[in-house]
């Protein structure tokens, strides 16, 4: 069993959103001695308004694929002073488990995480909040920006319209449809069987992009052997979990867990 014992940590976003989403995690963790990055995505650099102002004909963003965009970090990481803590959110959580396989981290925690290859994603709000972000019936060549609508559905499910609205302007970003395409190929795949550095999922109640069965099935997939491996729910939590009202309860649980692992 290993013993978290790092003081570095790499924040890695999900999809549609900025790398902002995690100015407030990264302010909680430092005040409790961690220093913190949270790296943009390639092509991600830039404001909410100014990425959306080249939608959709950003197309740097537009051809980047899972494996470059998971290489992108995993690169980030190994050139870190030491194997540092990764928690990633959505697809930053699929990122992680991916990152955390290749035994680059000295601890993953998948927030809310989008599913590694052989847990197929059934559940119908997965399917209504995140297909369109597919591309199926529109060019690969164009980038994706969900609308207010589909934004309501998939992240900010019963908030107020008001805090649905301020979350949407200064968080939601065009994305790219081949990163989306690849967590359904083997970009997405891990080694189940293999032992791995501590490994928390966290998920949430009311997540309709992720829903929680979905997590818990993504956790149950990896082997009883001799990793840390925990699980843990919360209730009232949506998809929009980073800029909750009560975010900060999320955090101290994964801090406490970091600390007694």
């Amino acid at each position: 069993m290993r013993k978290i014992t790092a003081k570095s940590i790499v924040f890695i976003t999900g999809a549609f959103v900025t790398n902002a989403c995690w100015d407030e995690w990264r302010a909680y963790f430092e005040i409790n001695g961690y220093k913190t990055i949270a790296p943009a995505w390639p092509f991600k650099n830039g404001t909410a308004a100014d990425l959306r102002s080249r939608q959709p004909h950003d197309t740097d963003l537009a051809a980047l694929t899972l494996t470059e965009l998971t290489d992108h970090y995993a690169s980030i990481v190994s050139r870190m002073p030491e194997k540092p803590i990764v928690i990633g959110h959505s697809l930053g959580g699929l990122i992680t488990q991916i990152i955390v396989n290749r035994d680059l981290a000295a601890a993953g925690v998948a927030i809310h995480s989008v599913p590694t290859l052989g847990v197929f994603p059934y559940e119908y709000s997965f399917i209504k909040a995140g297909w369109k972000s597919l591309g199926l019936f529109s060019s690969l060549k164009k980038t994706y920006l969900m609308s207010f609508k589909d934004w309501q559905y998939a992240f900010v499910n019963e908030m107020s319209l008001e805090e649905q609205n301020t979350a949407y302007q200064q968080f939601t970003i065009p994305e790219s449809k081949t990163v989306a395409r690849g967590a359904l190929t083997t970009a997405a795949r891990v080694d189940y069987k293999k032992e791995h550095a501590p490994l928390l999922f966290t998920a949430g109640s009311i997540d309709n992009i992720i829903p929680a069965h979905l997590n818990y099935r993504n956790y149950k997939k990896y082997a009883k052997n001799n990793s840390v491996l925990a699980y843990r729910e919360f209730q009232g939590r949506n998809h929009f979990v980073l800029g909750q009202t009560d975010w900060k309860n999320d955090a101290e649980y994964i801090l406490n867990w970091l600390k007694a692992t």
